[in-house]
């Protein structure tokens, strides 16, 4: 008996020690355990002098899924719906320039097509030719960027939320940020995590206070540069949207939306639709702005049933 409650006891008291005097540590090991059940590991290549850190996993002699990160985020965002897509696809996810591992110069051009271009060397690094390609948000619009500068270099294109593109209806960030006196997407202090969940997701997750500062600590350290890069692309969505370039997209594209998103109204839908010829649409009633992370299963299983295709 006592043996037995040793062993049910062990990991509940190394978890309370963990979580109470080592809270890094224990997002440490949330994230490793997270890689371990998406099948994925950190890798990293150097792109034209920079060191690109990323995730990948699954065969390399499946065809290629590169999933691109969006503002704000990192590799391991992708890490909830992984699993779904690394038993049949070989899946890399990097960290952006300006995100995540990657290089934080504030000097350089954040405007998307800077950004597609340095996501066009990172896959000519790796030697990737012709992938699928898709992204969330500002990844999102990034890999819209990419299809449309770069016809004939991919296979599909998938776009979660994407930005870059204006709908007939102005989303809340939208109004929000309209005076350039207020950034919604940028922590004001660890107080604020909390709202800017429930901003980005439909039901928000409960995150424990002692891990909130390991959390949201790349956030709060580099604030300034992600204020930096976020005004820069909303200029560039509120000026050079692609609305009229998306006749230029030839592959087959699938468009996942959330219908509570609060950051890119609903309405960008029917435009993606109507300008993207070889396109089709599933909206998540019940999710809002990131569908990988919000019903991670329902989403992957969408973008496979629509990759086993082509």
């Amino acid at each position: 008996m006592k043996i037995l409650l040793v062993l049910i006891f062990s990991p509940l008291i190394t978890l309370a020690l963990l979580y109470f005097l080592f809270p890094e540590q224990l997002v440490q090991l949330m994230r490793w355990l997270m890689r371990k059940r998406a099948r994925v590991v950190r890798k990293t290549v150097v792109v034209d002098g920079r060191t690109w850190p990323y995730l990948e996993g699954g065969d390399p002699s499946k065809p290629t899924l590169v999933m691109v990160h969006g503002f704000g985020a990192d590799k391991d965002h992708w890490t909830f719906y992984a699993p779904w897509l690394t038993k049949d696809y070989r899946l890399i996810a990097p960290d952006l320039p300006g995100f995540g591992e990657n290089d934080r110069d504030g000097e350089l051009p954040f405007d998307v097509a800077s950004q597609a271009a340095r996501l066009r060397a990172f896959l000519d690094a790796l030697g990737v030719e012709r992938p699928h390609l898709g992204g969330n948000s500002m990844g999102g619009w990034i890999a819209l960027r990419y299809a449309i500068d770069y016809p004939g270099a991919l296979r599909t294109l998938t776009l979660m939320n994407n930005a870059g593109i204006l709908g007939a209806d102005e989303s809340e960030l939208q109004k929000l940020a309209a005076d350039r006196d207020y950034n919604p997407l940028v922590l004001a202090s660890l107080e604020d995590a909390d709202r800017l969940i429930a901003f980005v997701v439909h039901k928000p997750t409960f995150v424990p206070a002692r891990l909130k500062p390991v959390i949201y600590a790349d956030a709060l350290r580099h604030r300034d540069l992600l204020d930096k890069i976020f005004w820069v692309i909303a200029d560039e969505m509120e000026q050079r949207p692609l609305n009229d370039e998306l006749g230029k997209v030839t592959v087959p594209t699938l468009i996942i939306w959330g219908r509570h998103d609060k950051l890119i109204d609903v309405s960008c839908v029917a435009v993606l639709e109507n300008g993207i010829a070889n396109s089709r649409t599933h909206i998540f009633e019940h999710v809002a702005h990131v569908p990988m992370m919000e019903d991670p299963k329902a989403t992957a299983e969408i973008q496979r049933a629509f990759l086993a295709e082509h």
